[in-house]
Protein backbone atom coordinates (compact mmCIF):
# COMPACT_ATOMS: atom_id res chain seq x y z
CA UNK A 1 0.00 0.00 0.00
CA UNK A 2 2.81 2.37 0.76
CA UNK A 3 4.21 2.02 -2.33
CA UNK A 4 1.28 2.83 -4.50
CA UNK A 5 0.76 5.99 -2.68
CA UNK A 6 4.63 6.49 -3.19
CA UNK A 7 3.75 6.16 -6.83
CA UNK A 8 0.61 8.08 -7.04
CA UNK A 9 1.99 11.07 -5.01
CA UNK A 10 5.27 11.13 -7.76
CA UNK A 11 2.71 11.44 -10.76
CA UNK A 12 1.03 14.70 -9.07
CA UNK A 13 4.26 16.95 -9.52
CA UNK A 14 4.56 19.20 -12.60
CA UNK A 15 7.81 18.54 -14.37
CA UNK A 16 8.90 22.09 -15.04
CA UNK A 17 8.16 23.49 -11.61
CA UNK A 18 8.31 20.84 -9.71
CA UNK A 19 5.22 21.34 -7.56
CA UNK A 20 2.28 20.03 -7.10
CA UNK A 21 -0.22 20.17 -10.33
CA UNK A 22 -2.44 23.79 -10.48
CA UNK A 23 -4.72 23.69 -13.58
CA UNK A 24 -3.12 20.70 -14.71
CA UNK A 25 -3.25 20.52 -19.03
CA UNK A 26 -2.24 17.34 -21.08
CA UNK A 27 -0.58 17.34 -24.74
CA UNK A 28 -0.92 14.47 -27.39
CA UNK A 29 1.61 12.55 -25.73
CA UNK A 30 -0.08 12.00 -22.71
CA UNK A 31 2.64 14.14 -20.55
CA UNK A 32 0.83 16.81 -18.12
CA UNK A 33 2.18 20.28 -16.62
CA UNK A 34 0.37 23.28 -14.89
CA UNK A 35 -0.65 25.17 -17.78
CA UNK A 36 1.15 28.61 -16.83
CA UNK A 37 4.38 26.47 -16.36
CA UNK A 38 3.97 24.94 -19.41
CA UNK A 39 3.07 28.37 -21.49
CA UNK A 40 6.40 29.97 -19.62
CA UNK A 41 8.60 26.91 -21.06
CA UNK A 42 7.21 27.55 -24.38
CA UNK A 43 7.85 31.38 -24.30
CA UNK A 44 11.40 31.32 -22.94
CA UNK A 45 12.35 28.04 -25.39
CA UNK A 46 10.78 29.98 -28.58
CA UNK A 47 9.33 26.57 -29.73
CA UNK A 48 6.30 24.20 -28.48
CA UNK A 49 8.34 21.37 -27.50
CA UNK A 50 7.34 18.99 -25.01
CA UNK A 51 9.56 19.69 -21.85
CA UNK A 52 10.08 15.78 -20.89
CA UNK A 53 10.32 13.97 -24.45
CA UNK A 54 10.82 17.45 -26.80
CA UNK A 55 8.09 16.02 -28.86
CA UNK A 56 6.54 18.59 -31.12
CA UNK A 57 3.42 20.11 -29.82
CA UNK A 58 0.67 22.31 -30.51
CA UNK A 59 -1.35 24.48 -28.64
CA UNK A 60 -4.48 22.83 -30.11
CA UNK A 61 -3.78 19.56 -28.86
CA UNK A 62 -3.96 20.92 -24.92
CA UNK A 63 -7.08 19.75 -22.79
CA UNK A 64 -7.27 20.20 -19.59
CA UNK A 65 -7.51 17.20 -17.29
CA UNK A 66 -9.80 17.50 -14.58
CA UNK A 67 -9.35 13.48 -13.03
CA UNK A 68 -5.86 15.46 -12.68
CA UNK A 69 -6.46 18.39 -11.28
CA UNK A 70 -9.02 16.83 -8.56
CA UNK A 71 -6.42 13.93 -7.25
CA UNK A 72 -3.35 17.18 -7.63
CA UNK A 73 -6.06 19.27 -5.56
CA UNK A 74 -6.77 16.76 -2.99
CA UNK A 75 -3.02 16.04 -2.28
CA UNK A 76 -2.66 19.94 -2.20
CA UNK A 77 -4.67 19.63 0.70
CA UNK A 78 -3.54 16.49 2.45
CA UNK A 79 0.08 18.21 2.65
CA UNK A 80 -1.04 21.61 3.40
CA UNK A 81 -2.91 20.09 6.68
CA UNK A 82 0.14 17.73 7.05
CA UNK A 83 2.65 21.08 6.93
CA UNK A 84 0.47 22.61 8.97
CA UNK A 85 0.76 19.83 12.01
CA UNK A 86 4.85 20.40 10.97
CA UNK A 87 4.58 24.04 11.96
CA UNK A 88 3.38 23.09 15.18
CA UNK A 89 6.47 20.80 16.18
CA UNK A 90 9.49 22.69 14.76
CA UNK A 91 10.26 26.13 12.46
CA UNK A 92 10.62 25.66 9.03
CA UNK A 93 13.65 27.57 7.33
CA UNK A 94 11.98 29.44 4.58
CA UNK A 95 14.47 30.27 1.75
CA UNK A 96 13.14 32.03 -1.58
CA UNK A 97 14.58 32.96 -4.64
CA UNK A 98 15.86 36.71 -4.49
CA UNK A 99 14.85 37.36 -8.21
CA UNK A 100 11.99 35.86 -8.16
CA UNK A 101 10.75 35.04 -5.16
CA UNK A 102 9.63 31.61 -5.82
CA UNK A 103 10.74 28.78 -3.62
CA UNK A 104 13.86 27.09 -5.20
CA UNK A 105 12.92 23.28 -6.42
CA UNK A 106 16.07 22.60 -7.99
CA UNK A 107 19.78 22.59 -7.64
CA UNK A 108 22.81 23.52 -9.84
CA UNK A 109 25.08 21.28 -9.91
CA UNK A 110 28.03 23.21 -11.16
CA UNK A 111 27.54 26.12 -8.85
CA UNK A 112 26.10 24.20 -5.70
CA UNK A 113 23.64 26.25 -5.12
CA UNK A 114 19.57 25.55 -5.12
CA UNK A 115 17.27 27.74 -8.08
CA UNK A 116 13.78 28.49 -8.75
CA UNK A 117 11.67 27.29 -11.48
CA UNK A 118 11.83 30.52 -13.00
CA UNK A 119 15.72 31.07 -12.78
CA UNK A 120 16.40 27.45 -13.76
CA UNK A 121 16.70 27.38 -17.36
CA UNK A 122 20.33 27.53 -18.37
CA UNK A 123 21.75 25.73 -15.34
CA UNK A 124 22.82 21.94 -15.13
CA UNK A 125 20.26 21.17 -12.53
CA UNK A 126 18.71 18.11 -10.99
CA UNK A 127 15.38 17.48 -8.47
CA UNK A 128 16.07 18.57 -4.96
CA UNK A 129 15.18 15.33 -3.66
CA UNK A 130 17.86 14.10 -6.38
CA UNK A 131 20.49 16.25 -4.93
CA UNK A 132 19.83 15.65 -1.97
CA UNK A 133 19.58 12.18 -1.98
CA UNK A 134 23.00 12.23 -4.03
CA UNK A 135 25.19 14.54 -2.01
CA UNK A 136 24.54 12.91 1.00
CA UNK A 137 25.74 9.50 0.24
CA UNK A 138 28.79 11.71 -0.77
CA UNK A 139 28.52 13.16 3.04
CA UNK A 140 28.02 9.42 3.94
CA UNK A 141 31.59 8.50 2.38
CA UNK A 142 33.28 12.24 4.24
CA UNK A 143 31.70 10.60 7.23
CA UNK A 144 32.79 7.26 7.15
CA UNK A 145 36.80 8.54 5.74
CA UNK A 146 36.60 10.74 9.69
CA UNK A 147 35.22 7.88 11.81
CA UNK A 148 38.54 5.61 9.76
CA UNK A 149 40.49 8.44 10.94
CA UNK A 150 39.19 8.54 14.55
CA UNK A 151 40.32 4.76 14.37
CA UNK A 152 43.37 5.23 13.49
CA UNK A 153 44.06 7.92 16.11
CA UNK A 154 42.27 5.38 18.38
CA UNK A 155 44.91 2.66 17.44
CA UNK A 156 47.77 5.24 18.21
CA UNK A 157 46.25 6.45 21.45
CA UNK A 158 46.31 2.08 22.25
CA UNK A 159 49.95 1.88 21.28
CA UNK A 160 51.36 4.37 23.33
CA UNK A 161 49.53 2.98 26.34
CA UNK A 162 50.92 0.02 25.70
CA UNK A 163 54.49 2.02 24.92
CA UNK A 164 53.87 3.43 28.63
CA UNK A 165 53.06 0.27 30.22
CA UNK A 166 55.98 -1.44 28.84
CA UNK A 167 58.27 1.11 29.61
CA UNK A 168 57.03 0.53 33.08
CA UNK A 169 57.93 -2.79 32.89
CA UNK A 170 61.19 -2.07 31.58
CA UNK A 171 62.33 0.03 34.00
CA UNK A 172 60.91 -2.21 36.99
CA UNK A 173 62.49 -4.86 35.23
CA UNK A 174 66.12 -3.17 33.97
CA UNK A 175 66.62 -1.49 37.12
CA UNK A 176 66.75 -5.36 38.89
CA UNK A 177 69.49 -6.39 36.65
CA UNK A 178 71.27 -3.90 36.83
CA UNK A 179 71.34 -4.09 41.10
CA UNK A 180 72.09 -7.89 40.10
CA UNK A 181 75.15 -7.23 38.08
CA UNK A 182 76.77 -4.76 40.42
CA UNK A 183 75.79 -6.75 43.74
CA UNK A 184 79.06 -9.32 42.11
CA UNK A 185 80.78 -6.21 41.75
CA UNK A 186 83.30 -4.63 45.46
CA UNK A 187 82.30 -1.62 47.12
CA UNK A 188 83.99 0.44 44.87
CA UNK A 189 81.51 0.38 42.19
CA UNK A 190 78.79 1.59 44.18
CA UNK A 191 78.96 4.82 42.79
CA UNK A 192 78.80 3.54 39.30
CA UNK A 193 75.89 1.43 40.14
CA UNK A 194 73.69 4.49 41.37
CA UNK A 195 75.04 6.77 38.42
CA UNK A 196 73.27 3.55 36.03
CA UNK A 197 70.43 3.50 37.84
CA UNK A 198 70.04 7.83 38.00
CA UNK A 199 70.55 7.64 34.36
CA UNK A 200 67.81 4.90 33.66
CA UNK A 201 65.26 6.84 35.43
CA UNK A 202 66.48 10.01 33.71
CA UNK A 203 65.82 8.10 30.32
CA UNK A 204 62.55 6.75 31.76
CA UNK A 205 61.43 10.31 32.49
CA UNK A 206 62.29 11.97 29.78
CA UNK A 207 61.15 9.41 27.61
CA UNK A 208 57.77 9.28 29.56
CA UNK A 209 57.34 12.75 28.98
CA UNK A 210 57.57 12.61 25.39
CA UNK A 211 55.07 9.98 24.91
CA UNK A 212 52.47 11.94 27.05
CA UNK A 213 52.96 15.06 25.25
CA UNK A 214 52.57 12.60 21.97
CA UNK A 215 49.40 11.10 23.54
CA UNK A 216 48.00 14.79 24.74
CA UNK A 217 48.15 15.42 21.24
CA UNK A 218 46.36 12.34 19.88
CA UNK A 219 43.94 12.96 22.30
CA UNK A 220 42.90 16.83 20.73
CA UNK A 221 43.07 15.23 17.57
CA UNK A 222 40.45 12.53 18.77
CA UNK A 223 38.21 15.21 20.46
CA UNK A 224 38.30 17.23 16.67
CA UNK A 225 37.48 14.20 14.49
CA UNK A 226 34.68 13.29 17.24
CA UNK A 227 33.28 16.97 16.97
CA UNK A 228 33.37 16.61 13.25
CA UNK A 229 32.21 14.01 13.13
CA UNK A 230 28.71 14.95 15.21
CA UNK A 231 28.61 18.03 13.21
CA UNK A 232 28.32 16.06 10.13
CA UNK A 233 26.01 13.35 11.72
CA UNK A 234 23.52 16.61 12.55
CA UNK A 235 23.84 17.83 8.86
CA UNK A 236 22.57 14.42 7.86
CA UNK A 237 19.83 14.73 9.64
CA UNK A 238 18.61 18.14 8.08
CA UNK A 239 15.98 18.11 5.47
CA UNK A 240 16.47 19.63 2.26
CA UNK A 241 17.05 22.66 1.66
CA UNK A 242 18.75 23.23 5.32
CA UNK A 243 20.63 20.42 4.21
CA UNK A 244 21.91 22.16 1.50
CA UNK A 245 22.44 25.42 2.66
CA UNK A 246 25.18 24.05 5.34
CA UNK A 247 26.67 20.99 2.93
CA UNK A 248 29.39 23.10 1.12
CA UNK A 249 30.85 24.10 4.61
CA UNK A 250 30.12 20.40 6.53
CA UNK A 251 32.06 18.91 3.70
CA UNK A 252 34.86 21.59 3.02
CA UNK A 253 35.09 21.03 7.44
CA UNK A 254 35.28 17.16 7.01
CA UNK A 255 37.64 16.86 3.67
CA UNK A 256 40.16 19.28 5.75
CA UNK A 257 40.27 17.28 8.54
CA UNK A 258 40.36 13.93 6.40
CA UNK A 259 43.46 15.09 4.49
CA UNK A 260 45.45 15.53 7.93
CA UNK A 261 48.37 13.11 8.10
CA UNK A 262 47.96 9.68 10.01
CA UNK A 263 49.65 9.40 13.19
CA UNK A 264 52.89 8.27 13.33
CA UNK A 265 54.94 6.59 16.37
CA UNK A 266 57.87 8.66 16.86
CA UNK A 267 61.08 6.75 17.43
CA UNK A 268 62.83 6.25 20.53
CA UNK A 269 59.93 6.00 22.23
CA UNK A 270 61.14 3.08 24.96
CA UNK A 271 64.25 3.04 26.99
CA UNK A 272 67.62 2.39 25.39
CA UNK A 273 67.80 -0.82 27.77
CA UNK A 274 71.30 -1.54 25.29
CA UNK A 275 72.81 1.50 26.29
CA UNK A 276 72.59 0.65 29.93
CA UNK A 277 73.01 -3.00 29.44
CA UNK A 278 75.14 -2.79 27.36
CA UNK A 279 77.46 -0.01 28.48
CA UNK A 280 77.46 -1.35 31.81
CA UNK A 281 78.80 -5.06 31.06
CA UNK A 282 81.50 -3.78 28.85
CA UNK A 283 82.41 -1.33 32.02
CA UNK A 284 82.42 -4.76 34.20
CA UNK A 285 84.20 -6.57 32.18
CA UNK A 286 87.01 -4.13 31.57
CA UNK A 287 87.16 -2.95 35.01
CA UNK A 288 86.55 -6.66 37.03
CA UNK A 289 87.07 -9.59 33.80
CA UNK A 290 83.81 -10.44 34.98
CA UNK A 291 82.11 -11.96 31.84
CA UNK A 292 78.82 -11.18 31.24
CA UNK A 293 76.60 -13.85 29.13
CA UNK A 294 73.33 -13.01 27.36
CA UNK A 295 71.61 -15.99 25.41
CA UNK A 296 68.68 -16.46 23.24
CA UNK A 297 65.67 -17.47 24.62
CA UNK A 298 63.21 -20.29 23.54
CA UNK A 299 60.08 -18.15 24.49
CA UNK A 300 58.65 -15.25 22.47
CA UNK A 301 57.95 -12.11 24.57
CA UNK A 302 55.00 -9.68 24.31
CA UNK A 303 56.54 -6.37 23.54
CA UNK A 304 55.58 -3.23 21.62
CA UNK A 305 56.37 -2.85 17.92
CA UNK A 306 58.16 0.06 18.02
CA UNK A 307 60.02 1.06 15.73
CA UNK A 308 63.38 0.00 16.85
CA UNK A 309 62.86 -3.38 17.74
CA UNK A 310 63.82 -6.03 15.35
CA UNK A 311 60.98 -8.91 14.99
CA UNK A 312 62.64 -11.52 12.77
CA UNK A 313 65.70 -12.20 14.02
CA UNK A 314 67.71 -12.09 16.70
CA UNK A 315 70.52 -8.93 16.07
CA UNK A 316 71.49 -6.96 18.16
CA UNK A 317 72.76 -3.51 17.23
CA UNK A 318 75.50 -1.27 19.21
CA UNK A 319 73.86 1.43 21.50
CA UNK A 320 76.09 4.09 20.20
CA UNK A 321 75.71 5.03 16.55
CA UNK A 322 78.46 6.47 14.51
CA UNK A 323 78.57 9.24 11.44
CA UNK A 324 82.29 10.00 11.80
CA UNK A 325 85.36 9.51 12.44
CA UNK A 326 87.27 5.91 13.04
CA UNK A 327 85.99 3.55 15.74
CA UNK A 328 87.15 0.12 16.55
CA UNK A 329 85.38 -2.87 18.75
CA UNK A 330 86.10 -6.92 19.56
CA UNK A 331 83.57 -9.57 20.08
CA UNK A 332 84.37 -12.93 21.05
CA UNK A 333 82.71 -15.38 18.94
CA UNK A 334 84.88 -18.48 20.37
CA UNK A 335 83.68 -21.48 18.89
CA UNK A 336 80.22 -20.74 18.23
CA UNK A 337 79.13 -22.26 14.67
CA UNK A 338 76.57 -19.23 13.44
CA UNK A 339 77.50 -16.14 14.04
CA UNK A 340 77.30 -12.63 12.31
CA UNK A 341 79.60 -9.56 13.13
CA UNK A 342 79.91 -6.06 11.40
CA UNK A 343 78.00 -2.64 10.99
CA UNK A 344 74.58 -1.78 9.97
CA UNK A 345 72.78 1.08 8.75
CA UNK A 346 70.65 3.23 11.09
CA UNK A 347 67.51 2.70 8.54
CA UNK A 348 67.78 -0.89 7.45
CA UNK A 349 64.92 -2.76 7.81
CA UNK A 350 64.08 -4.28 10.99
CA UNK A 351 60.54 -5.23 10.93
CA UNK A 352 60.50 -7.57 7.35
CA UNK A 353 62.47 -10.49 5.98
CA UNK A 354 65.82 -9.34 4.81
CA UNK A 355 69.40 -10.81 4.06
CA UNK A 356 72.48 -9.55 5.73
CA UNK A 357 73.84 -7.74 2.81
CA UNK A 358 75.53 -4.29 1.58
CA UNK A 359 72.38 -3.51 -0.88
CA UNK A 360 70.29 -3.88 2.24
CA UNK A 361 72.15 -1.47 4.28
CA UNK A 362 74.61 -4.37 6.44
CA UNK A 363 78.33 -4.78 5.72
CA UNK A 364 79.26 -7.99 7.84
CA UNK A 365 81.61 -11.21 8.03
CA UNK A 366 80.11 -14.38 8.46
CA UNK A 367 80.76 -17.74 10.00
CA UNK A 368 78.47 -20.74 9.31
CA UNK A 369 79.00 -24.25 8.43
CA UNK A 370 82.45 -24.41 9.10
CA UNK A 371 83.28 -21.17 6.21
CA UNK A 372 83.31 -17.70 6.31
CA UNK A 373 81.73 -15.03 3.68
CA UNK A 374 81.65 -11.93 3.33
CA UNK A 375 77.86 -9.77 2.25
CA UNK A 376 78.06 -10.82 -0.94
CA UNK A 377 78.08 -14.14 -0.76
CA UNK A 378 81.78 -15.17 -1.12
CA UNK A 379 83.80 -17.26 0.37
CA UNK A 380 86.94 -15.98 2.81
CA UNK A 381 89.66 -18.61 3.36
CA UNK A 382 91.51 -18.14 6.95
CA UNK A 383 94.58 -20.11 7.96
CA UNK A 384 93.41 -20.00 11.95
CA UNK A 385 90.20 -20.07 13.26
CA UNK A 386 89.56 -16.77 15.16
CA UNK A 387 88.41 -16.77 18.40
CA UNK A 388 87.64 -13.20 18.27
CA UNK A 389 87.19 -10.86 15.54
CA UNK A 390 88.22 -7.07 15.97
CA UNK A 391 86.11 -4.55 13.50
CA UNK A 392 87.41 -1.23 12.42
CA UNK A 393 85.29 1.43 11.09
CA UNK A 394 86.51 4.31 9.58
CA UNK A 395 83.77 6.17 8.48
CA UNK A 396 85.08 9.16 6.20
CA UNK A 397 87.37 7.07 3.83
CA UNK A 398 84.23 4.69 3.65
CA UNK A 399 86.55 1.46 5.07
CA UNK A 400 85.08 -1.72 7.33
CA UNK A 401 87.63 -3.83 8.19
CA UNK A 402 87.79 -7.21 9.65
CA UNK A 403 90.93 -8.50 11.31
CA UNK A 404 91.87 -11.55 13.63
CA UNK A 405 93.32 -9.29 17.14
CA UNK A 406 95.59 -12.25 18.09
CA UNK A 407 97.92 -11.58 15.16
CA UNK A 408 96.40 -8.84 13.69
CA UNK A 409 95.66 -10.76 9.98
CA UNK A 410 93.58 -8.89 8.21
CA UNK A 411 90.17 -11.07 6.79
CA UNK A 412 87.99 -8.53 5.02
CA UNK A 413 87.81 -4.85 4.12
CA UNK A 414 84.50 -3.35 2.65
CA UNK A 415 84.87 -0.22 0.86
CA UNK A 416 81.63 1.97 0.77
CA UNK A 417 80.73 5.42 0.83
CA UNK A 418 78.48 5.90 4.13
CA UNK A 419 75.75 8.96 4.24
CA UNK A 420 73.69 7.59 7.30
CA UNK A 421 74.30 6.84 10.73
CA UNK A 422 75.35 3.21 11.25
CA UNK A 423 75.94 1.08 14.38
CA UNK A 424 77.67 -2.21 15.67
CA UNK A 425 75.85 -5.42 14.36
CA UNK A 426 76.34 -9.05 15.62
CA UNK A 427 73.96 -11.89 15.68
CA UNK A 428 73.95 -15.53 16.93
CA UNK A 429 71.90 -18.00 15.74
CA UNK A 430 71.68 -21.45 17.07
Amino acid sequence: MAEKIAVTESNLYCHVCAETFRDPVSLSCNHSFCSSCLKQFWEQTKNKNCPICKRKASKDYLHENFTLKELADSFAGRQKAASSETEKGEEEVEVVCREHKEEPKWFCKDEKIVVCHVCHHGHKVVPIEEAVSELKEKLKSDLKSLQDKRKKYEDAEKTYKDVVEHSKKQLVDTERQIRAEFNKLHQFLKEEEEARLAALREEEEHKRKTVTREMKMIEEKISSLSDSISAVEKDLQKHNVPFLSSYKSSQSSARAQCSQPDPQLVSGALIDVAKHLGNLSFRVWEKMRVKVNVRHGDATQQLPDNPERNTNYTTILGSEGFSSGKRMWEVEVGDHPHWTVGLAKETANRKGRRSATPENGIWCLWHGSGKYTNGFGETINLMTIPQRIRVQLDYDRGQLSFYDPEDMTLIYTYRERFTKKVYPFSKIQH
